[in-house]
């Protein structure tokens, strides 16, 4: 997000004419043009051009990219190999599918995949986001005890100090 935020500001710079001694904008005109230029660039990275090969080759790229590289290694896991596997066999509607999940936010997001908080109803009938989180829950069943998982509605935090069992141990997690 704040990476995004300064490609905009930096592509603003440059738009915009340099300081001069002569009166700038007023402040409700600069206002106007920041908003009118990251609606265009916000529009413009969520545009589903399928007309050509190379513009269908540039978007899946884009998509395997932002799926392999949120900054968040498990989802990086997790999302990055089941877009990089699914993704070339996409049609426009499961792509805009795609691109609502991967604007999500990287903690909302993993809670919802692994069962720790339920998702938003509009969530649950994109069919992207329910093959994810399928695909999670199946590898959840077969390959984590369920001791080793949390109860839904608690936090997923296991770490070195679990053993702790006494009065000062944690109630989950590494607290």
């Amino acid at each position: 997000m704040a990476a995004a935020l300064l490609r905009r500001a930096l592509l603003l710079r440059r738009v915009l004419p340099s300081p001069s001694p002569s009166p700038t904008l007023p402040a409700a005109s600069a206002h106007r043009l920041l908003s009118a230029f990251t609606t265009s660039q916000q529009n413009a990275a969520t545009t589903v051009d399928l007309s050509s090969d190379e513009s269908r080759r540039r978007l899946l790229n884009r998509l395997v990219y932002r799926s392999k590289q949120r900054g968040f290694l498990e989802l990086d896991l997790v999302l990055g190999s089941w877009v990089e596997q699914h993704v070339h066999s996409m049609d426009e509607s499961n792509i805009r599918a795609l691109l609502q999940v991967l604007d999500l936010e990287n903690p909302d997001l993993w809670k919802w995949f692994t069962g720790q908080e339920q998702p938003p109803e509009d969530l649950n009938s994109n069919p992207v986001f329910t093959a994810i989180k399928s695909k999670v829950t199946d590898n959840l069943s077969k390959h984590a005890s369920p001791e080793t998982r949390s109860t839904p509605g608690q936090p997923w935090v296991r770490g070195w100090d679990d053993i702790k069992k006494g009065k000062d141990g944690p109630k989950y997690g590494n607290q």
